[in-house]
């Protein structure tokens, strides 16, 4: 924890009229904001495939936007509006 306090102050003077928004940007330049980015995308693509599969496409993008895989199990508990497709059968074959 001190190292990260001693990053985080690193040439700020706690005296200074912005020495909280030195310390606000050095913490921020800390966050793996690559890293976050990707793990997002990766919850908003499985939740959309959730929400497909359920039948709720939307639901399953906004829930795992908002709460990650959490929204997921929310998708999963409700029940599905329409049947998934089946694959290899065509609209309108008449089969």
């Amino acid at each position: 924890m001190n190292e990260w306090l001693d990053r985080a102050t690193a040439g700020v003077d706690p005296a200074a009229p912005d020495a909280f928004w030195r310390i606000f940007f050095n913490l921020m330049r800390l966050v793996p904001w690559a890293a976050l980015f990707w793990w997002s995308l990766l919850f908003v693509l499985v939740g959309a495939l959730l929400g497909w599969w359920r039948g709720r496409l939307l639901e399953g993008i906004v829930w795992a936007a908002l709460l990650g895989p959490i929204g997921w199990f929310l998708v999963l508990a409700r029940p599905r509006r329409v049947p998934p497709p089946l694959p290899g059968r065509g609209r309108g074959t008449g089969v």
